[in-house]
């Protein structure tokens, strides 16, 4: 007698279609039926060059139950902002412009276009699903690879720590800013949805643990992804009305004396193998100084 598999809650239903070439493990389709059940078929999905767009599937085909948009590595923000006003000229009202990009389109190739955007305050929501390297081009580091970490590019660890994209985004003055993670599907829901209903230009920091990149059992994403909250490393929040308001999640690891230690963490993932233990205290420093800034800012 074969075992009967419930049904998907029906808000989970018809996001992403089966048989997509998403890694066993991989973040991306999480993220992506998310983002899609907050906002339902109603969206444009802006997609550079990453591993979406593999997932989501080039031209003939497309595995994301929404209207997508392949475009150049750079051009996420501006292709998305110019979409957003055609829209706004024609006096469409009810279409969501969500740019989806990697660390590597945002934090680097795709900067000046994304500051751009911000600038501009254009009405688009700008996810970085940030799996902290170019993952779909051979795991090479971006700067948004935390310190210590392997990737092939970095073949004794990167030297530099990570850039803190959702901070630069906050000194642009946007009107919504916030930090998610793929382990927590409910706070990035929540957050999908308060984005939807601000205008103008929203970012969303969203940590998407790569279980091919990362070296760890496909088995255990949402394992470190919750245990980088849970050791402080990532922190969930929300900025708006110049303040930082923690997400429930993070809220109890305020209190350092309740945070995991950061070795649990570290100690999953394959690429931090060769960390040395200066550089452990380092990661704890940042974490240090990364909740200084919160509590300044709450």
């Amino acid at each position: 007698m074969s075992r009967q598999i419930p049904p998907l809650p029906k808000y989970m239903r018809d996001t992403l279609y089966p048989g997509h070439p998403a890694c066993h493990g991989c973040p991306i389709p999480i993220g992506m039926k998310t983002v899609l059940a907050a906002l339902g078929k109603n969206t444009i999905f802006v997609i550079p060059a990453s591993c979406t767009s593999i997932v989501a599937g080039a031209w003939p085909g497309n595995s994301i139950n929404a209207s997508v948009v392949h475009v150049a590595f750079a051009s996420a923000a501006s292709v998305a902002s110019g979409i957003a006003e055609a829209l706004k000229k024609r006096g469409i009202r009810d279409v969501h412009v969500v740019a989806w990009a990697g660390d590597g389109g945002t934090a680097d190739i795709g900067m000046a276009s994304l500051s751009g955007a911000a600038e501009r305050n254009h009405n688009i929501i700008y996810i970085m699903y940030d799996n902290e390297a170019y993952m779909n081009t051979g795991i090479q580091r971006s700067s948004a690879t935390p310190l210590g970490a392997w990737t092939t590019t970095t073949p004794l660890g990167k030297r530099e720590p990570k850039k803190d994209v959702a901070r630069i985004m906050i000194a642009h003055g946007v009107p919504y800013v916030a930090t998610a993670s793929v382990g927590y599907p409910h706070d990035l829901y929540a957050k999908i949805k308060k984005a939807a209903s601000i205008p103008g230009f929203k970012f969303i920091h969203l940590h998407a643990p790569c279980p091919t990149g990362w070296r760890f059992d496909p088995g255990q994403t949402i394992k470190v992804a919750q245990l980088a909250v849970e050791t402080g490393l990532w922190v969930l929040y929300e900025y708006y009305n110049g303040r930082i308001h923690l997400s429930g999640p993070s809220r109890p690891y305020i209190d350092k004396s309740k945070r995991k230690p950061i070795i649990e963490y570290l100690r999953l993932q394959g690429r931090f193998k060769g960390i040395s233990e200066e550089e452990i205290k380092a990661i704890e420093h940042y974490v240090d100084e990364l909740w200084d800034w919160i509590k300044r800012h709450m």
